[in-house]
């Protein structure tokens, strides 16, 4: 019998290692982060035609202006762009086609549930391709932010710059 060995950081063999769980990082909705209170983040999977997922995989994705939302009983991800494939001719698919969510029953009956709550929202994250090598989309359950809750982000961000700033300086 054998045992399963990998090679390690230093090139020598160890034993049992495991493969690497990074996460390719595709596309990432920063707006919403200032936008939005995130309230529940969870990851879901996406349904793509075969000229979708490798545009998808050549970083041509871009879901700053896209949002999720219920039809059919299903979550829909609306207005996210994936730019047409080079090598698909003919057979390309539409840029900004409704793409439905993969997600369990539970999942989007819960989701389905707090969406129907006024102010809240379904809003992608980020997209990237997990160790599996599957596309997903981190998902936010989100409340809309006021003007003061923004500038207070703002302040925050600045004073950690700065902080930042000083301790380099007294280093």
């Amino acid at each position: 019998m054998t045992s399963k060995t990998n090679k390690g950081k230093s090139g020598k063999q160890t034993k049992g290692a495991k493969t690497s769980t990074i996460n390719r990082q595709l596309a990432q909705n920063r707006k919403a982060r200032f936008e939005y209170h995130i309230l529940e983040t969870m990851e879901a999977g996406i349904s793509l035609l075969g000229s979708e997922i490798k545009s998808a995989r050549a970083g041509k994705i871009n879901i700053n202006d896209s949002y999720a939302l219920e039809k059919h009983g299903e979550i829909y991800l609306v207005n996210s762009h994936i730019a047409e494939y080079k090598g698909a001719n003919r057979f390309n698919h539409e840029p900004t086609r409704m793409r439905k969510l993969l997600l369990h029953r539970k999942e989007v009956n819960k989701l389905m549930g707090k969406i129907k709550i006024k102010g809240y929202s379904l809003v992608p994250l980020s997209a990237y391709i997990n160790s599996r090598n599957f596309l997903k989309i981190e998902l936010a359950l989100v409340q809309g932010k006021q003007m003061h809750d923004k500038r207070q982000t703002i302040k925050e961000r600045e004073w950690n710059r700065d902080k930042q700033r000083i301790l380099k300086n007294k280093r």
